[in-house]
């Protein structure tokens, strides 16, 4: 668990971290570069999840040496789909990281929502449903590995 009290907003105590894979942590379909560590050390104080419509075929290579659970989306409502993942995990307990418009509700609904702007952009409803938007997905996961970085963006 990681827990982060942030003065005036809330005290995160977070379980599980459930990304999004395609804009978040890759771009055409290959991890970004430091992303691999960066999982990898989190996920010795919290549960990983990436949920993705795999839409280039390549997420469980290149999620091969990371310690984390892979759920791949069916077709039909992936913004209900991803959501309901974050709700069956504890949406109190979760923190989220997207950029698409199919992360907009699972960042609403998690305790803490993470939206990425990088090489694919970020959708605009995304962008207003995250608690905190980042450049990248390095800096967005160093909000975990350094939790003094959001409590200074979040407090009240």
């Amino acid at each position: 668990m990681i827990k982060i009290n942030i003065p005036g907003y809330r005290l995160l105590e977070l379980e599980y971290l459930v990304l999004d894979f395609n804009g978040t942590l890759a771009v055409d379909g290959k991890l970004i570069g430091g992303v691999a560590e960066s999982l990898n050390e989190l996920s010795k104080h919290i549960k990983i999840k990436v949920i993705t419509a795999d839409t280039f075929g390549t997420v469980r290579k290149e999620l091969n040496s990371i310690d984390c659970e892979l759920a791949i989306l069916g077709n039909g409502n992936q913004v209900k789909q991803k959501a309901r993942v974050v709700k069956q995990l504890g949406s109190k307990r979760c923190v989220s990281i997207g950029n698409g418009f199919n992360d907009w509700k699972m960042l609403k609904v998690s305790a803490l929502g993470i939206v990425t702007l990088q090489d694919e952009g970020a959708a605009t409803k995304s962008i207003v449903n995250a608690s905190v938007m980042s450049k990248s997905i390095n800096d967005a996961l160093d909000f975990l590995l350094k939790p003094d970085r959001l409590i200074a963006t979040l407090r009240r």
